[in-house]
C-alpha cells in the first residue's frame, strides 16, 4: 500500500514542526490532534497555541484531512514566525539602545573632563589675576580651539586681561 500522506504534508510549506495524535474511538471513529510548534521561538506565548482536533471516519478524514489543516497550520507557521521575528528585533533595539546610552555616557563624561579641566585653567588665570600677573594669566588662558563651547568667554577674558596689562604697563 503507498500513500502520499509525507508529500501532502510537505506540499503544505509550512516551516514548523508537527505534532500528531491519533486516537481511535468507537464504530471506525478516529480523533486526530495537530500542533503545529516552532522549538526555536523563544516567546513562551506559543505554548498558547491549542492544536487543531479532528474527529472522523477514516474516509471523512482520508478526504478531509489537509484540506482541513492546510491554512490553520500555514496562519500558526506565519504567527511563530512573526513572533521570533519580533522577539529579535526587540533584542537588536534593546543592544542598539545600550550601545546608545553607552555613546551618550562617555560622551557626557569626555564633556565634563573638558569642562573640569577648562575651569581648572580658568581658575589658575583667576589667581594670577588677583596677583596682577596679566601677562602669565593671558599665557595660561585655555586656547579655544579646545573649548569651542567657550570660545566667546575666553575671549572676553583675554580681552579684559589685555586692557589690565596695558594699563599696569602705562603706569
Amino acid at each position: 500500500m503507498q500513500t502520499n500522506f509525507f508529500e501532502r504534508l510537505s506540499s503544505l510549506n509550512v516551516t514548523a514542526d508537527f505534532k500528531i495524535s491519533i486516537q481511535k474511538k468507537q464504530n471506525d471513529a478516529w480523533l486526530v490532534s495537530v500542533l503545529v510548534i516552532n522549538d526555536k521561538v523563544e516567546d513562551d506565548a506559543k505554548n498558547a497555541i491549542p492544536p487543531m482536533i479532528l474527529q472522523g471516519t477514516t474516509h471523512e478524514l482520508d478526504e478531509g484531512f489537509f484540506p482541513a489543516i492546510e491554512m490553520p497550520a500555514q496562519k500558526t507557521a506565519t504567527l511563530l514566525s512573526s513572533m521570533q521575528q519580533y522577539l529579535d528585533e526587540l533584542e537588536t533595539a534593546k543592544q542598539e539602545s545600550k550601545m546608545m546610552r553607552e555613546k551618550e555616557d562617555a560622551e557626557k563624561k569626555q564633556k565634563d573632563e573638558r569642562s573640569k579641566k577648562f575651569e581648572e585653567q580658568m581658575k589658575k588665570v583667576a589667581e594670577l589675576e588677583e596677583k596682577e600677573k596679566y601677562g602669565e594669566a593671558i599665557a595660561q588662558l585655555p586656547k579655544p580651539d579646545k573649548f569651542p563651547e567657550h570660545t566667546e568667554e575666553i575671549k572676553n577674558k583675554l580681552e579684559e586681561l589685555k586692557s589690565k596689562h596695558g594699563q599696569l604697563s602705562l603706569l
